[in-house]
């Protein structure tokens, strides 16, 4: 087994601390990743604090991964030791049923395995990138462009992919208005996917104090939902609203806000039920859909499209003994707009 050491929460009672624990060892079709950066995401707060379903203890979070490869198994074909590389939200998947076959991982028939508060397919937990090194098969490690800062792109793993992945399926573009609901981690790289395909983006936030952000990251317009002049001024203009919040809110409100056949798009995960009253759809032929990650293939067209056109995550670099506190200040929104743990510090 391979040594490996990061941070873990023992219980949903405890914090985060450092924790010395095994990998296993690199097989035919694995690779080893050393991890130079993870980012933190909300949904790491989620599961420590056992907010969506029983977790998996002790539990190391993290699945925004970059870091160079140490090791390859004698089968790998795509990677080689030194290459720079990353690892999302999967580290697995059952790779034959029509989901998979279709490059759509995330959508396992049988059930994916993330890349930590899991069970493996052989019944061990998965540990993720809070820490030093991890061994992922070849099949779901992708490759990271030297071009761009490699701290910046661990959130893209996963804020990038979960923004990056409705807007192509639904294929924003030019012609197309778009309201990114939401100016957090997964808001501002919305706003910047949007742009850079195309599309008129408007901001929706509750606070006025994000104007002037939200225009640095290339946002047309900026609406302030709070004030009744300005969302009434927008009622029937967008064809997708992205709805980033992960905080309970009430969707109905931004459904009048679409056009004839518009989507309201759901990438936020609050831990209450959305209400939706059949009337907010019915009478203007609107859709509510829902988007999880992206697969292994399109995460790598992702981070691609990233590197031509130079788009990162914008971060703050965190230390690991500062990890409670970086979690304080994410749940207070107090971050712009992602923290990514600096491995060194470890």
């Amino acid at each position: 087994m391979i040594q490996a050491k990061g941070y873990a929460a023992q219980s949903p009672a405890t914090d985060l601390t450092p924790w010395n624990f095994e990998r296993r060892e690199v097989g035919p079709h694995d690779v080893q990743i050393d991890i130079a950066f993870c980012g933190v995401c909300h949904s790491d707060l989620h599961q420590v604090n056992n907010d969506w379903f029983p977790g998996i203890f002790p539990m190391v979070p993290g699945h925004e991964i970059v870091g160079r490869i140490s090791q390859v198994g004698d089968h790998v074909k795509k990677f080689k030791a030194g290459d720079l590389a990353g690892v999302g939200c999967l580290v697995d998947s059952c790779q034959h049923c029509a989901n998979c076959e279709a490059d759509l991982e995330q959508y396992c028939l049988e059930g994916n395995t993330p890349t930590y508060n899991a069970l493996d397919r052989s019944g061990n937990p998965t540990y993720g990138g809070y820490s030093n090194t991890i061994v992922v098969r070849e099949e779901f490690v992708v490759s990271v462009s030297d071009k761009l800062d490699l701290a910046a792109m661990a959130p893209l793993l996963c804020a990038g992919i979960t923004t990056y992945s409705p807007l192509k399926h639904w294929k924003v573009g030019p012609g197309h208005k778009l309201a990114v609901l939401g100016l957090g981690g997964l808001g501002h790289m919305g706003v910047k996917w949007g742009v850079a395909f195309g599309a008129e983006v408007t901001v929706l936030s509750t606070s006025p104090a994000k104007k002037e952000a939200a225009r640095a990251l290339g946002a047309h317009k900026f609406v302030v939902t709070k004030d009744e002049a300005q969302f009434k001024a927008v009622q029937g203009t967008f064809d997708f609203i992205l709805d980033t919040v992960s905080a309970p809110h009430d969707v109905n409100e931004y459904l009048g806000l679409l056009k004839t056949d518009g989507t309201h798009i759901v990438v936020g995960l609050p831990s209450e039920a959305l209400q939706v009253p059949a009337f907010s759809l019915v009478g203007g032929r609107k859709s509510v859909a829902g988007s999880s990650i992206g697969g292994i293939k399109e995460t790598q067209e992702m981070l691609d499209f990233a590197a031509e056109h130079n788009i990162v995550s914008d971060i703050e670099l965190l230390d690991f003994k500062d990890i409670a506190s970086g979690y304080e200040r994410m749940l207070k929104g107090d971050v712009r707009y992602r923290f990514v743990l600096d491995v060194a510090t470890l």
